[in-house]
């Protein structure tokens, strides 16, 4: 008994071992502050880091030339609770990405080259508390469902992007929202605008700059105007306005409305036209048997 368990020794001894620095291993590029903690900052990376410990927590990746996060990138490292991507080359986040990420509370896209957030982005990241997704100039769309999913979020930064617009759909399933950036956007105070309006005047304790901080160019000149300076009545002529939605709506009843009077119209044509035949097939058999 005893030569077997010396036999296992040095076998047990080199799989602990293993075990237990698996996790540690620090990529050549990045600094390794504690065992949960990656740190890649300002290393000029064009790619992710290799190999990256399987129980890191902190992963810091900011202020390099990344260009993309490859969709089952995080599917390992289901540990992560903050994610610095500040500063890369990101041009888009493809939904899924996040999937596995249920545990990230901290998740930085900022000052990237983002063109859109899509729906159901962030589907799966639950306990997400601040999501950073300012000074992306070339950020003009935000899906109706961007955020669904998003029940703890309590930061959401959007400031000095290209919006536009914003449809508020997107911000009402945020229940635990505090915090609200979207100052610096290019806001256009149209109809499309006039519900953003009235959600803002609602929620503006949730705006750092108040509605003194946000302003929109008015659709007759272009020129600036504060929305703190604007009210409801600034969008009346809005009232009966119809979405694009709406009018496609309106459409396709009309269109359903039109198809189901031409069949019930023919249906009734036909029927009409059988009873005429059966009526002069009745005048016909009574003729001949009065001959």
């Amino acid at each position: 008994m005893l030569p077997c368990i010396n036999w296992l020794q040095p076998f047990l001894a080199l799989l602990s071992s293993t075990l237990l620095t698996r996790g540690h291993n620090c990529p050549s590029s990045c600094l390794c502050p504690d065992h949960h903690t990656v740190d890649c900052q300002g290393q000029g990376l064009t790619r992710l880091p290799s190999p990256i410990p399987l129980d890191v927590r902190r992963l810091l990746l900011s202020d390099n030339w990344i260009p993309l996060i490859p969709s089952d990138f995080l599917v390992l490292y289901s540990d992560l609770v903050y994610l610095d991507l500040r500063n890369n080359s990101l041009s888009a986040l493809e939904p899924g990405t996040l999937s596995t990420s249920s545990r990230l509370v901290y998740l930085d896209l900022g000052s990237n080259n983002l063109t859109e957030i899509q729906s159901g982005t962030f589907g799966e990241t639950q306990s997400l508390i601040k999501l950073r997704l300012g000074n992306n100039p070339y950020l003009s769309l935000v899906e109706e469902d961007a955020f669904v999913g998003l029940t703890s979020l309590r930061e959401l930064e959007l400031e000095r992007n290209g919006l536009q617009g914003l449809d508020v759909g997107a911000l009402e399933p945020l229940t635990s929202l505090r915090v609200l950036r979207l100052e610096g956007n290019p806001w256009v105070c149209n109809c499309h605008f006039a519900k953003l309006f009235v959600w803002l005047t609602e929620n503006r304790h949730k705006l750092p700059t108040g509605m003194e901080g946000l302003e929109c160019s008015l659709p007759m000149d272009g020129s600036l105007m504060s929305l703190s300076l604007l009210t409801e009545a600034s969008f009346r002529e809005c009232r009966g306005y119809l979405s694009l939605t709406d009018i496609l709506i309106v459409i396709f009843s009309g269109i359903s409305v039109s198809v189901v009077a031409i069949i019930a119209s023919f249906f009734l044509a036909s029927m009409v036209h059988c009873f005429q035949r059966l009526g002069k097939a009745g005048q016909t058999d009574e003729e001949e048997g009065n001959d």
